[in-house]
């Protein structure tokens, strides 16, 4: 599966897409993190379903870098053209 998610809140400078890439990593799940223009993070991460569901958990938990005021996900299928997962 694919899941992308954008994370609102105090997430820009704060460590939250190394603490994201570290998550994804223990989970097995390849992808990146990247900040957007508006603020946000937005995070790409494919492998499986349920994987993707933890790291979505961890993002809503609020024991993330700085402070989350939402997110938003969007699920589709994997692409498979990912490696690793990195910030960008």
């Amino acid at each position: 599966m694919r899941l992308t998610a954008w994370v609102r809140g105090r997430v820009q400078g704060v460590g939250f897409r190394w603490w994201t890439r570290a998550r994804a990593l223990e989970l097995g799940l390849v992808g990146w993190a990247r900040n957007t223009t508006d603020g946000r993070v937005e995070v790409v991460a494919e492998g499986p379903r349920a994987s993707c569901t933890r790291l979505l958990a961890l993002l809503r938990g609020g024991d993330t870098p700085g402070r989350v005021d939402g997110v938003v996900e969007r699920w589709s299928d994997a692409k498979g053209s990912v490696h690793g997962f990195v910030e960008r």
